[in-house]
């Protein structure tokens, strides 16, 4: 057990599997979430570390936040989506990626809209992360 806070990467399955063995890889180093999705938890602060989990709810390691931005979607830069650690080759091809995420059953349940969707304006909360040893 731990008590620093739990860092959940997507939803358990294939791509939470991915993510963490990339964060734990030193792959990934920084994620993207909707700034919309901060309503009842605050926003990650610099210092501040999170336990991550896998699949299974088990620890795998510690993470601690080096930077947070908060962006337009249109902004988002080149060196965040290659430091996301998934295989992006550009910003099109990692916003494809996280659009496919965000318009997901899961994330308009959990953001209580179906029909929720993306655009060039949306902000989003890109975040930078180092894997404490």
């Amino acid at each position: 057990m731990t008590d620093l806070p739990i860092v959940e990467f997507a939803y358990p399955g294939p791509l939470r599997d991915r993510l963490v063995a990339a964060v734990l890889s030193g792959e990934k180093t920084s994620t993207a979430s909707l700034l919309i999705q901060y309503t009842e938890e605050e926003l990650p602060r610099v210092g501040e570390r999170g336990a991550v989990v896998d699949s299974a709810g088990v620890v795998v390691g510690v993470i601690e936040t080096t930077g947070v931005d908060i962006v337009a979607l249109k902004d988002v830069s080149l060196q965040h989506a290659l430091d996301e650690g998934e295989g992006y080759i550009d910003v099109a091809h990692w916003r494809a990626g996280h659009e496919r995420f965000w318009h997901s059953p899961e994330v308009r349940a959990e953001l209580g809209d179906p029909d929720f969707t993306v655009d060039d304006d949306t902000r989003v909360v890109l975040e930078r992360f180092i894997l404490v040893p």
